[in-house]
């Protein structure tokens, strides 16, 4: 039988993995974590924005194993609330700029206590949320004083496939990888 576990897990120390056994609630910032933290416009004025599609699947993945998914960013943009709404996540608060009195209000609606949060982010108006959480994730171009406080530092950068690797950790402490990839696996894997 082939050898189905994540190439970082030999990486993942076992308190990391204990922090991400108990993670309820994933909450996300977008600009540098869902996105490669550069702003794009059109000559028009237009923004655009890049979402990696490795990220989506993985935050479904989350969602289908009871995970909930929320967004926390500071700017207002129609294309993230499209993704988020393609996505199908549920909470996405943007425009603000206190990430962590938007994450305790998120919390409170939904009586998550803060150890059972993982926040993900790369910039000083992360960093309250990421030290509130149970487990902070950034990412290795985030900011530095963010990396020095969070969990948990990805492998690539925001963009480039770092929140799939955040969800694959977290299933994976939670015992429940193999059933997010088992309906890609097959039943002879």
């Amino acid at each position: 039988m082939p050898d189905h576990t994540p190439p970082l897990t030999n990486e993942w120390p076992a308190e990391l993995l204990r922090k991400a056994d108990g993670i309820r609630l994933i909450a996300l910032d977008v600009d540098g974590i869902m996105s490669d933290g550069r702003l794009y416009f059109s000559a028009k004025g237009d923004e655009l924005k890049a979402f990696n599609i490795l990220d989506g699947l993985g935050l479904k993945q989350l969602m289908a194993a009871g995970i909930t998914v929320a967004v926390i960013t500071g700017r207002s943009s129609p294309l993230t609330e499209k993704r988020m709404r393609d996505l199908g996540i549920p909470h996405l608060m943007q425009g603000r700029e206190d990430k962590k009195v938007a994450l305790k209000e998120l919390v409170s609606t939904l009586s998550i206590p803060a150890e059972a949060i993982a926040y993900m982010g790369d910039d000083l108006p992360d960093l309250p949320a990421i030290r509130f959480a149970g487990l902070g994730i950034t990412v290795p171009n985030g900011y530095w004083l963010v990396r020095q406080h969070a969990d948990y530092c990805t492998s690539v950068t925001g963009g480039s496939g770092a929140v799939r690797e955040a969800c694959d950790l977290i299933l994976y402490a939670q015992g429940k990888l193999d059933d997010a990839l088992s309906n890609y696996l097959g039943p002879d894997a």
